[in-house]
């Protein structure tokens, strides 16, 4: 069952584990929603085959997590968990709404954050899987040091904490490299138009730009990049675009593109093969792409299951520096078997409309 947080059923007597999945439904970043949610509806229907969650059927409960949505996501949570409408909440949406969500979840529901963030979580009861800087962003900047030397960047992002947190650590890390930053800019969510924000990157003459917007201001500027020809001395490493985010930029823009993750959908692992034919014979051949974000809140409520079927109410007092010792499905490892195991990061460069995946890091 899918249901709505406005659903009236909601209230009714029960039996299964509601799980809300706090997702971006409109906005910028609402191009995410298809794939997460896709993938979601195949990690529930794994674990019901599985006999559920402490051996209650699971439900999805879709929370629009978008900064844009009409109602405030912090404020209708805690509504739902005061009426004991949710069990458990998996979320994939920016930092700025884990923090808001932190102060009022406080343990009383466990709450699996799934993107690549920033890191530093701690808060109890919150368990972040994602990716950090030090994991993703270290080594593709080393890499793309070694291979293109570049001696000057520019930095592009939102103005919230993940892309703060993370062109602080990149800063820190190409100064050692030897690297000059010599641009750096903010944006708020939605710019109109970002011709302007390109011209003006451009005019610092940087070698390479790492690039922190999200949804479709990603897509906006890219496009933007492209069209301004900034490819053909440029190289641009960008985090947080995604198969999606590709189809939306589209080919002619995404020349000499970068990202670093641990998940592309053209992943070549066994546990990714598994996870492919899974997801494409439950949803068939026009499935929502596959991509990172999309795999997360699969990866989410499989970390769930796993964390649940622990028996216990310790998770409470949990961290997410506990977060390792939960064995748990993903489609990241490198096998099925490898749960629990340190995750790889790969680099991929777009090719046409496709990530292609050149190395492990």
């Amino acid at each position: 069952m899918v249901a709505h947080a406005s659903d009236d059923r909601l209230l009714s007597p029960r039996t299964a584990f509601r799980v809300a999945l706090a997702i971006p439904m409109c906005g910028g970043a609402g191009l995410w929603a298809p794939s997460c949610i896709a993938a979601a509806q195949l990690a529930t229907e794994e674990i019901n085959r599985a006999r559920g969650i402490r051996d209650r059927p699971v439900e999805l409960i879709m929370i629009d997590s978008a900064v844009e949505a009409a109602a405030p996501v912090d404020a209708l949570v805690n509504a739902l968990i005061d009426l004991g409408a949710i069990d458990a909440i998996v979320g994939m949406h920016i930092s700025a709404v884990r923090q808001r969500l932190a102060k009022i979840v406080q343990a009383r529901v466990p709450y699996i954050y799934t993107p690549l963030y920033e890191g530093g979580e701690r808060t109890p009861g919150i368990f972040a899987i994602g990716e950090t800087p030090p994991e993703q962003l270290a080594p593709a900047l080393d890499r793309l040091q070694a291979r293109y030397r570049p001696r000057r960047w520019a930095m592009v992002g939102n103005d919230y904490v993940w892309p703060h947190s993370s062109h602080f650590f990149a800063r820190e890390h190409l100064r050692r490299l030897g690297a000059e930053l010599v641009y750096e800019r903010y944006l708020p969510f939605g710019v109109a138009t970002m011709e302007e924000e390109v011209a003006a990157m451009a005019c610092a003459r940087p070698d390479a730009l790492l690039l922190s917007l999200v949804g479709q201001d990603a897509v906006s500027f890219n496009r933007a990049f492209g069209a301004a020809g900034l490819d053909r001395r440029m190289i641009r490493l960008c985090c947080a675009v995604e198969e999606n985010g590709l189809l939306a930029i589209g080919a002619e823009n995404l020349k000499r593109l970068f990202s670093a993750a641990a998940y592309f959908g053209a992943l070549a692992t066994d546990a990714n093969a598994a996870f492919r034919e899974s997801y494409h014979g439950f949803h068939g051949d026009h499935a929502p792409m596959l991509n990172a974000l999309g795999q997360s809140t699969y990866e989410g409520l499989h970390f769930l299951r796993a964390l649940m079927e622990t028996g216990t109410e310790e998770w409470r007092g949990w961290t997410g520096a506990q977060a390792g010792r939960v064995a748990h499905r993903s489609a990241r490892w490198q096998a099925s078997g490898d749960a629990g195991r340190e995750r790889p990061i790969f680099l991929a460069r777009a090719d046409g409309l496709m990530f292609h995946i050149e190395e492990r890091l």
